[in-house]
């Protein structure tokens, strides 16, 4: 591991190449799918049970950077290295499979009224605008955290960790005030 983390420090430059540009283009790529004219044939019906999929991963993410928060407060860097690790993948599979379903299905109207419309509206904005900006510092994070550089893995962190928590409790409570209004 060593080894890797030394070839990883030395082309640090073109690390940081690729998180910026990964935290771009996915952004990007998401927006495009979700407001695409036409949506993709993929033949399939089972994208639909993708919400229900993606609600799981959001929560089963929110426990794990939970316990890696925790861990850390307790001293614990392997256990903590580890959940951040299983938030980490589970946080990219969930990536791919919200972008598989908004590629393929049209996007579910919220059909609840007064106070909740509202209360819905405000956590789904601030939800998708947080995501969106969320990659940024979780992958300076997990990459100063695997690379051993703690003085910066804890500065990135004060800003990544909120975020990312944020955005994983607040797209489950998404999903369960619009599970109701899906169709499929």
């Amino acid at each position: 591991m060593r080894a890797k983390n030394n070839n990883l420090l030395e082309n640090e430059g073109k690390v940081k190449g690729w998180i910026i540009a990964i935290s771009v283009i996915i952004p990007v790529a998401v927006a495009v799918l979700i407001f695409m004219p036409a949506k993709l044939n993929l033949g399939v019906e089972w994208v639909y049970f993708l919400p229900h999929l993606n609600a799981v991963m959001n929560s089963a993410a929110t426990v794990a950077l939970i316990a890696g928060f925790l861990f850390i407060k307790k001293g614990n860097v392997p256990f903590h290295r580890a959940s951040m690790t299983v938030a980490f993948v589970l946080g990219a599979i969930f990536l791919v499979s919200y972008v598989i379903y908004h590629a393929a299905a049209e996007s579910t109207s919220f059909g609840g009224e007064g106070m909740v419309r509202s209360l819905y509206y405000f956590l789904l904005l601030t939800h998708i605008v947080l995501a969106a900006v969320a990659l940024f510092p979780i992958l300076f994070a997990y990459y100063y955290g695997y690379t051993d550089q703690r003085v910066k893995h804890r500065k990135v962190v004060k800003f990544a960790f909120p975020i990312w928590l944020y955005v994983t409790v607040t797209g489950v409570i998404v999903y369960l005030m619009i599970s109701p209004y899906y169709v499929h």
